[in-house]
Formats: structure tokens, sequence, C-alpha cells
């Protein structure tokens, strides 16, 4: 028996692969390629003489558009939940795109950068055109919606907060925030790292793509040189960390430039932005192992304070293998834009 047997048999969708040849992408400073594939689900029995409400699911650090969509052997992929979800009468039928950003730097927090390039620009003001000339879907902010896990849950609370009125709804899953708590704590084992290159960042980019096998520990230190690209707007040419690498001592003026990346430190001016939104959810695990449950708390309190409406709930979880809360997550984005 085939062991896609094995899974719940409900009518599928289909992915179509949309090429993206990006104006604002081409040259950009890490020399990635401008255009991309980029996934697009269709649910079963997409018609293009309707119309379905949008969702733009933004994938986490390490991954892509194209790696999220890929079948799995244990769990649904986030096709096979989409199905699951519409049969079950959980949601109504719904274009899902998934924005194929990967980087040199090994992922992206979706901003404009730089030392990265205009990938919130390009989701924006090329992406979402594109998409709205090539399928069946609702026109129009209201129709539409962002979610991601992570690096993309941070990414949608971003776009909700910096491109007011684009957005309908968002959901926030395990997004980063709290950086104080977040970062600064893997300095030293970054530090550490690094100085096995003997601190040249650029000799240890050029290795790691040539390495046989990926470390952990050097993904971590990928990580935050994606973080320092993204956050800090004086890293151009040359990537720089916000400490010391010989004495791990915080350079307080790069530190700072990260801190006003900081969903957490951005509600008070942004409340405006936020109370446009029809629907706001967040979600994150009380174990989650890189502590942003506690930015969480802290987002969802500013939040509060701010009367912006929101969603928010915490679960027994880490901050891996939680695509199982888009069983929360996609109903209420749907009711929130059908």
């Amino acid at each position: 028996m085939s062991i896609y047997n094995q899974k719940p048999s409900v009518p599928k969708g289909r992915i179509d692969l949309q090429m993206v040849s990006s104006e604002l992408l081409k040259n950009n400073p890490l020399g990635d390629p401008h255009e991309r594939q980029v996934p697009v689900y269709l649910p079963a029995g997409y018609d293009a003489k309707n119309t379905y409400p949008v969702m733009y699911y933004l994938a986490a650090y390490t991954n892509s558009g194209q790696g999220v969509v890929e079948w799995r052997g244990f769990g649904e992929s986030i096709p096979e939940r989409l199905d699951r979800l519409i049969h079950e009468q959980q949601m109504g039928a719904t274009v899902v795109v998934f924005p194929e950003c990967f980087t040199r730097l090994g992922g992206n927090q979706y901003l404009d950068s730089p030392a990265m390039g205009p990938y919130a620009s390009h989701i924006h003001d090329e992406l979402i055109p594109l998409i709205e000339q090539s399928y069946a879907v609702k026109k129009g902010a209201k129709h539409r919606a962002v979610l991601g896990k992570s690096s993309g849950g941070f990414a949608a609370i971003r776009f909700a907060m910096d491109f007011p009125g684009r957005w309908g709804a968002i959901a926030n899953h395990s997004g980063d925030a709290g950086f104080d708590l977040l970062y600064q704590r893997d300095f030293p084992a970054v530090a550490d790292i690094l100085a096995q290159f003997n601190g040249d960042i650029e000799k240890f980019i050029k290795r790691f793509w040539k390495a046989k096998k990926v470390m952990g520990s050097h993904i971590l230190a990928m990580m935050h040189l994606c973080m320092a690209a993204t956050y800090d707007e004086a890293n151009t040419t040359q990537l720089v960390l916000p400490f010391d690498l010989e004495t791990c001592e915080l350079n307080h003026e790069r530190w700072q430039r990260w801190l006003a990346h900081d969903p957490v430190n951005r509600v008070a001016d942004h409340v405006g932005a936020l109370q446009q939104l029809n629907g706001l959810y967040m979600d994150c695990g009380f174990r989650d192992q890189y502590f942003i449950h506690y930015g969480m708390r802290q987002l969802a309190k500013k939040l509060e304070k701010s009367q912006v409406e929101h969603t928010y709930t915490e679960f027994n979880g880490t901050h891996s293998g939680i695509d199982y809360r888009l069983d929360e997550s996609l109903p209420f984005l749907y009711e929130k834009i059908k």
C-alpha cells in the first residue's frame, strides 16, 4: 500500500509555481536571485470564474516558500492541512501564497534592508499586484491576510505596523519579540564561533555554504548575521554585530538600532495602523526554548494597553513542531477576510 494512503483522503488542492521577476531585488547586496518561483496553493475546485480570499504565508528562518509546501512523512504539510480544514468546513476555500525570500544569510525577516534588499517592498509592491493579476482572488486589504511562525510571525505583525491599510488580518505564531531576552544570551556563543574564523565574517559565510555538514552552532551564528543585516541600517557592504567579537561588550549604539525593530517597542507608534486590522491573532508555547513567550507576553500587554483588539493564546509547547497551531489561526483568518 502506498505511504500516501496513510493520510486522510480529502479533495486536494494544487500548487501552482508562479515565476516572479523582481525589479526591486535586482542587484541586491547579497547577490541573491531576483527571479524566484513562488508556490501558490489553489483549493480543490478552484474556478477562475469565482473569487477567493487570499493569505500570504511567510516561512520561518532557515526555510523557504518552496520548503514549507513540500510533502511530509509525519504530520501534514501546509497544503495538506488546508485541504483538510476546507474539507471539514472549518474554513472556506482560500488561495494561499508562499513568498520565496530565502537569502545567502539563511533566511529572511522580510523587512527592507540596505544590507539584504527591499523584501517588504517586494512583497507589497510587486508580489501582491502580480497575484491579483494572475489569480481569481478578491482584491483589497479586507480580503487579504498574512501569517507565519517565528521570523514569519515577526514579519506579519511588522507588515501590519509598517504597511497600514494593506492587510485585513494577521496571525503571528511565536514571532520574534523581546529582543533583550531573545538575542543577547547567545552573543557569547556567536563570538566563540566567529573566533574560529578570526572574526572574519565573510570567511565564515563562505565556509558555511561550502561545508559538507552544517552544524547547529553555525546556523546560530548565521542567524545573528541575518538579524544584523536586517536590524542595523548602518550595515551596508560589511556586516558588523552589536557587540565586540573579542570582549563581547555590547555596542549600545548598534544595539539600540536592533531594539528599534522589536515589535514590543513599536506598538505605541503604530496603534492606528494596528487598529485598522479586522483580526490579530497571536500565540506562543510557554516552553519556547528561545524564551519568545516572554516577549509575546510583553507584546500582548502593550496591545491591550493601547486598546488594540487581539487574541493571544499560550499552549504547552516549544518553538518547534507547532504547525498544528495553524488549525487555530487559519480558520480565524478566513473568518476575518472572507
